[in-house]
């Protein structure tokens, strides 16, 4: 495409997108007076969850994505748009707020056509633009095999700030999921491959079961689609376990109420990815195993969930070494409940769920929770004189007297019921990130000690194993990967500490550092005096499982080389190139406006980033941009401003 008539088009797209967003406002229902409308369901999801929410802005965001990708279409040969429409509609089915919906509907637009980050900024505001910055991608053909990790790195940092960058791009990651039978068997084999390794485990951290088990089932269908019709025809088969199921749901329900155990009892299928990962990812013979499951959901505080295990456990025979508590001990994924495993009728074994109504909702929604149910993330403290508050306005002072952890979920659910959408939305992520996510942190923090983004990708997929160990270390929690040892744990504490490791107890008893720990170990870490240390060893990497101490023992023991910048730093350098040169000149720029106009000069380059990286990378002359520059300042158009 050419990047000058992109640039006009721009500015073309925004008027016409504003132009016809004013003629086609919504009825008293909600509804557009076109008989066609595309966005009608999208307003019914999402006023569904939300009645009070404004769709004004879904309506404009749609407007102006259809109008931004006029002539694209997608593999299938839909129109491209039908892509974002429905990740808005995945996320509003989810319960995402207003302003998510709208960066959900333009995610693609900055990327894939001539509307600017810029305008969009201008359009639709500060939030949108970020959410949407977020999830743009940076381009292979440009940036080389590094583009891959770069934007992975991108998208966490973005996610720190606020965690919708990364509930978009799942719900981008999904729709793509199923509609990928229009690709290749090798692209599809490529994206499933990397949707399993990475984005899999994110939305596992985040908790939103309601999208990860529909994202671990189409990833299987695609990597093992045999495995996965074997185990679609087990699952046929429920519906001989109707009657049965009956039965021991009433005979729960039954032993829940003998013991004044106010719950209701449900059936928890199981879906197709975790019957093969708990049955042919560990060697078992086919077919795959379903067992009868069933969840209990106490009406209650979370005391009374022991008590309800009890009577499941006085009904039935509990099976040794099959009991889990993750309320005492939860996931790092806002997961909690009782895990038992009973014996029933005719020895029967079934799996029982136990958790509260409110860890139930934490469980299906996970970190989305904050954005559905706004006004329930408050404690009972809080939630129960709310109502009163808001018939009087509600003191600033005091909430500000409030630390943050209460503070902005309050503000949040003040904001939704008010009426105040994107306040909401703007605490809730804040709230998000702030108690949510401690994970995310530490990620942040790891990505903080690394220049390498393909090192930092490692790291991270390493971090987001599945399959993890809690172990308590000086009164300290530590969650680590399954296979960790007495040397992470020392590094965990701090690089100090690993550098000066020198010994370890298991459970009170000495035992080498080389040690894989299991769930539940007790583990003290000796350390040699300061200044007396002889390590650490290269050997030591051989052994460790945890990003933080992978990290550090390679960079100890890795051969000098000259540190790989990240894109963000090549941009830098591009950019101090071009002042630079400008400076030699006596000229200089009051802002990037005129920059984006240079680029058209240069098509090979499709946006100022390309522009600026290629420049530090010595692919194009400072002084021959400069050049080109000052002929368009002097002789050229004058510069538009963004229309308004």
């Amino acid at each position: 495409m050419d990047v000058n008539a992109a640039l006009g088009a721009s500015d073309e797209i925004s008027i016409a997108a504003r132009f016809r967003g004013m003629l086609q406002w919504p009825d008293r229902l909600g509804r557009l007076s076109s008989p066609a409308d595309p966005v009608t369901a999208l307003v019914r999801a999402h006023r569904s969850v939300h009645p009070g929410a404004d769709t004004a802005l879904l309506r404009r965001a749609y407007v102006t994505a259809d109008r931004a990708h006029s002539g694209q279409f997608r593999k299938s040969g839909e129109p491209y748009v039908t892509h974002p429409l429905a990740v808005a509609q995945i996320l509003a089915d989810l319960g995402m707020d207003t302003t998510t919906l709208a960066a959900a509907l333009l995610h693609d637009t900055v990327e894939d056509t001539p509307y600017l980050l810029d305008t969009m900024r201008a359009d639709f505001g500060d939030e949108v633009a970020y959410l949407v910055d977020g999830v743009t991608k940076f381009e292979k053909s440009h940036f080389g095999a590094i583009a891959e990790a770069e934007t992975i790195r991108k998208m966490i940092i973005w996610a720190g700030r606020d965690v919708r960058v990364l509930v978009i791009k799942l719900a981008d990651r999904l729709h793509n999921m199923r509609t990928l039978d229009a690709r290749s068997p090798a692209s599809r084999a490529r994206i499933a491959g990397a949707t399993r390794e990475v984005l899999v485990p994110l939305c596992d951290r985040l908790g939103i079961q309601a999208l990860k088990r529909e994202l671990e089932d189409v990833v299987l269908s695609h990597l093992e689609p045999e495995t996965y019709e074997e185990i679609d025809q087990v699952i046929q088969k429920r519906a001989q376990w109707s009657g049965f199921l009956a039965h021991i749901i009433a005979s729960a329900e039954q032993a829940l109420r003998a013991d004044k155990v106010d719950a209701s009892v449900e059936p928890r299928h199981r879906h197709h990815y975790t019957i093969w990962r708990d049955t042919v990812a560990k060697g078992m013979s086919l077919p795959p195993i379903d067992t009868p499951r069933i969840v209990v959901l106490v009406d209650g505080p979370e005391g009374e969930c022991y008590t309800a295990l009890g009577a499941i456990h006085g009904m039935w025979r509990p099976v040794p070494g099959r009991f889990k508590d993750f309320i005492a001990a939860p996931k790092n994924n806002l997961y909690r409940s009782l895990h038992t495993t009973v014996l029933g009728p005719d020895n029967q074994p079934i799996e029982v769920l136990i958790r509260t109504e409110e860890m139930h909702r934490d469980v299906e929604w996970g970190i989305v929770a904050r954005f559905r149910f706004p006004t329930k993330m408050l404690p009972d403290r809080l939630s129960r004189p709310l109502g009163a508050a808001l018939g009087a306005a509600w003191p600033a002072a005091l909430s500000k007297t409030l630390p943050d952890a209460l503070r902005r979920p309050l503000n949040g659910a003040l904001g939704m019921l008010t009426g105040d959408s994107r306040t909401a939305s703007a605490s809730a992520a804040a709230a998000a990130t702030d108690v949510d996510l401690e994970w995310l942190r530490r990620v942040i923090e790891l990505e903080q000690d690394t220049d390498d983004a393909l090192q930092f990708v490692r790291s991270l997929r390493c971090d987001l194993a599945e399959t993890q160990i809690q172990v308590i270390c000086r009164g300290k929690h530590l969650l680590l990967p399954a296979g960790s040892t007495p040397i992470d744990v020392a590094y965990e504490l701090g690089t100090s500490v690993g550098d000066r490791c020198m010994g370890a107890t298991i459970n009170g008893e000495m035992a080498p550092l080389t040690t894989p720990l299991l769930d539940g170990n007790v583990v003290e870490v000796y350390t040699a005096p300061k200044g007396k240390a002889t390590g650490p060893f290269r050997e030591w990497l051989d052994h460790v499982k945890a990003p933080k101490a992978q990290l550090h023992l390679r960079r100890r023991f890795a051969e000098p080389e000259a540190p790989a910048g990240t894109i963000a730093d090549r941009i830098a350098i591009g950019r101090a190139a071009l002042g630079l040169a400008l400076r030699r000149r006596s000229r200089g720029l009051a802002n990037d406006e005129w920059l984006h106009k240079l680029v058209a000069q240069f098509p090979d380059y499709p946006d100022l980033d390309t522009l600026l990286v290629a420049i530090a990378d010595h692919k194009l002359s400072a002084e021959t941009a400069v050049d080109q520059l000052i002929a368009l300042v002097d002789n050229g158009p004058e510069p538009t401003a963004p229309a308004r």
